[in-house]
């Protein structure tokens, strides 16, 4: 018998959370979302700002971490190298990287005409997870227009669940998509947040695990269906902070992300690409600048495990999050996918 004060949120984790509970509530993080949605074609794109000026020019730091490479993800040979982004962060399915990638760049020569006659190159940031269930991936939906019109739509508030590049995603055999969760962290008497944003598109139902509470078994008898097949599909973590952390703690933080990941019952199977990004915020690197030096501030690794907690909690409850606040989508071949906020409301009902 399941209660539906399982899947309160509240219950995931100890740490204070932001005002919105998103990874805008680090100051200067938008995001943005073109959905497509049109019988099989049940995608999109959403993309992620750090600030408001032009991200070629003004470069923050960032680290990723594989944690099972089956994906198609472009732009993290450059990040590891440099530990830079100079392009908005997008997700999207699959198939739709390559034109992603292609409007990325667009946007980015459009914003930054110098790049034509400076010969430089760009380093376009694209994540992906395979949405073929729902929708119908080989027709090539998503379009090069579509980052520029997901990022002319950025903002700190935005839609979580079924929108976006989660349009067509699915997560433990239930609906999921975009979802998102921050935590506050005190340092003596200054307060910064940690945001983690994720596109959820793993998991096996039986497997799924709420709030400590193994709820996935219940769920598979209360909805009579049988969606419990190998653990594949992906999932994207974004890290967003304004911790003032070098590209060495970035990377530690990412690797954390692997631990609210599997508390909500993922084991990284093997057809499930699984990767985490963190940047922060603190310190850009102003690329216009003449100085020859540049000071970067760092946090005291004595301090760190309360960050580690907070990307802890954070990705947890995003999973949840893009669970609770997606709706159920029926899509390619009719194919469907329950929405989890539907159970609970059933639950509650009866």
């Amino acid at each position: 018998m399941l209660e539906s004060e399982l899947f309160q949120t509240k219950n995931i984790g100890s740490m204070p959370k932001g005002i919105r509970n998103t990874i805008c509530d680090v100051p200067g993080v938008k995001v943005g979302h073109v959905t497509l949605t049109d019988g099989d074609c049940q995608t999109g794109v959403t993309a992620i700002t750090a600030h408001d000026q032009n991200p070629y020019h003004l470069r923050i730091r960032a680290a990723s971490h594989v944690l099972n490479g089956y994906g198609k993800s472009t732009g993290l040979v450059q990040l590891e190298e440099l530990g830079e982004l100079e392009t908005p962060i997008v997700l999207t399915n699959t198939l739709s990287v390559g034109a992603v990638s292609e409007g990325l760049v667009r946007y980015t020569v459009e914003k930054t005409p110098e790049i034509k006659s400076n010969l430089a190159t760009i380093n376009p940031v694209v994540f992906e997870c395979n949405d073929a269930f729902l929708n119908d991936i080989t027709a090539l939906s998503v379009r090069p227009k579509h980052v520029s019109q997901a990022l002319s739509l950025a903002s700190e508030e935005f839609e979580q669940g079924a929108v976006g590049a989660g349009r067509g995603m699915s997560c433990f055999g239930l609906k999921g998509g975009i979802g998102s969760s921050s935590r506050q962290v005190k340092l003596g008497k200054s307060v910064y947040h940690l945001g983690v944003l994720v596109l959820s598109n793993m998991g096996r139902l039986p497997d799924f695990i709420c709030a400590g509470q193994h709820v996935g078994p219940a769920i598979e008898d209360a909805i009579k269906a049988d969606v419990a097949g190998p653990e594949k599909g992906s999932i994207i973590m974004i890290v967003g902070t304004d911790l003032p952390l070098s590209e060495r703690q970035l990377t530690r933080v990412a690797r954390r992300t692997s631990v609210g990941l599997t508390r909500t019952g993922s084991f990284l199977g093997h057809g499930s690409g699984d990767i985490a990004l963190a940047f922060t915020t603190a310190d850009p690197v102003d690329m216009k600048s003449r100085k020859r030096t540049h000071s970067v501030e760092q946090l005291d690794e004595r301090r760190i495990d309360r960050v580690f907690r907070a990307v802890c909690e954070a990705t947890e409850e995003a999973i949840v999050n893009s669970m609770l606040n997606a709706e159920r989508v029926t899509g390619r071949d009719g194919n469907t996918r329950f929405a989890l906020r539907d159970i609970v409301a059933t639950m509650g009902a009866s």
